[in-house]
């Protein structure tokens, strides 16, 4: 009886070793499997933007028998690619903002066909300008000492601002998505909604105004045909904003693209992250602008387009101290900056107020950089190109 039993615990743990064995070679398996559709899909990324975003045939991996394919679309201003990547019954998808490479460093970018440039106080220029005149002549203001660092090339602007990328219009005449109720999408884990970039766009339009105390992330379009409200308790991650009037509260952080045909305001300590767009499109006769006040970070585009030719002076970005801007601004109308910009400036004028007065062309205490910018930066496309060097901005999936 003993050895009976001796034989049957021996048999158990024989079997048990046997089953645990093959379920560490089915596990291995499936990890070395999901490893090279990791690996595969990253290829099939760097395929797609050695490819300069032309969609093509991708073959079967003839060793590990991975089938891809990768697809691009427009998600507001930005270039989505989206990556497929699968064997039987497994697949691994990635999901990226891609853009290109500026090869361009213009700091300023001045119309000509105002007053020549001139400046107040510490400026500092890093890039090539083009300037209604090479000359920057200063001008005093207040009883600091004026004091001027260039670094660049100078050479003279045309009459009219360089033709800004027709898609930035486009977005205007409306953005492909679902119309959703907030009440029919998912919210995972009762936190957050999101929806996926591989699915539909879907747009909610928000009936009171004011977004708080909620969480999107991912492909959502948030609309308003009056105005919206972004509260700082409002949680907001790549997602798209449209309204006539767009407001960001003192404290918001997120990373959005806002598109409004009449104005753009921010509170002070807001943060944008990369990328983020705040862009106005003026297809009235009214004034129109965007305002930041102080202490904002901003990491992408700030532009403002439209009926300028006709009115130059009724569209104006007004960007107040202590900021930064590391992206571009493209303002098709009048600019004050007081905030730190890495990057570049295109713009009809400047103009800089204080208590004494309003003063055309001048620029007071800032720095303009259009050399840096960090390593990993690729701008919104302002403008069309035809050599395009792809790169990845951020992965969302």
């Amino acid at each position: 009886m003993y050895a009976i039993y001796i034989c049957l615990i021996v048999s158990v743990i024989c079997g048990a070793l046997l089953y645990f064995a093959n379920l560490y070679t089915q596990l291995n398996l499936h990890y070395n499997l999901h490893e090279e559709l990791y690996l595969s899909n990253q290829s099939l990324v760097n395929f797609a933007l050695g490819n300069k975003g032309v969609e093509a045939e991708v073959p079967v991996d003839e060793n590990t028998g991975i089938a891809g394919n990768y697809e691009m679309k427009n998600y507001g201003l930005l270039t989505l690619l989206l990556a497929r990547s699968f064997v039987r019954n497994d697949t691994v998808a990635s999901a990226h903002f891609i853009g290109y490479f500026g090869k361009d460093k213009i700091a300023v970018w001045l119309a000509n066909y105002t007053n020549p440039l001139s400046f107040s106080g510490a400026v500092r220029l890093v890039g090539d300008l083009r300037l209604p005149s090479e000359i920057i002549t200063p001008t005093y203001i207040t009883s600091a000492m004026n004091k001027l660092e260039t670094v660049g090339e100078i050479k003279i602007s045309d009459r009219e601002l360089p033709e800004i990328n027709p898609a930035f219009k486009t977005i205007f005449d409306g953005i492909s998505a679902e119309k959703t109720p907030i009440s029919e999408i998912e919210k995972p884990n009762d936190s957050i909604y999101y929806n996926s970039f591989f699915n539909a766009t879907k747009e909610v339009y928000v009936r009171s105004n004011i977004v708080a105390r909620k969480n999107f992330k991912g492909n959502f379009v948030l609309r308003s045909k009056d105005s919206l409200f972004i509260s700082k308790t409002a949680v907001l991650e790549d997602v798209i904003l449209a309204a006539p009037k767009i407001t960001f509260e003192e404290g918001f952080s997120g990373t959005v693209q806002a598109f409004a045909t009449s104005t753009i305001n921010t509170g002070e300590n807001v943060v944008l992250n990369y990328p983020s767009v705040l862009c106005v499109f003026n297809k009235s006769t009214e004034p129109a602008g965007i305002k930041i006040k102080k202490n904002n970070t901003i990491t992408g585009a700030v532009v403002l387009f439209g009926n300028t030719m006709e009115m130059p002076r009724e569209n104006t970005i007004e960007i107040a101290e202590g900021g930064r801007i590391i992206g571009d601004i493209y303002c098709a109308g009048k600019l004050m900056l007081q905030s730190t910009l890495y990057g570049t400036v295109t713009t009809n004028s400047f103009f800089y107020k204080n208590g004494s007065g309003i003063f055309d062309n001048l620029i007071y205490n800032v720095e303009i950089n259009a050399l840096k910018q960090p390593p990993y930066f690729i701008s919104v496309p302002l403008f069309e190109t035809k050599e395009k060097q792809y790169g990845i901005l951020k992965k969302v999936l």
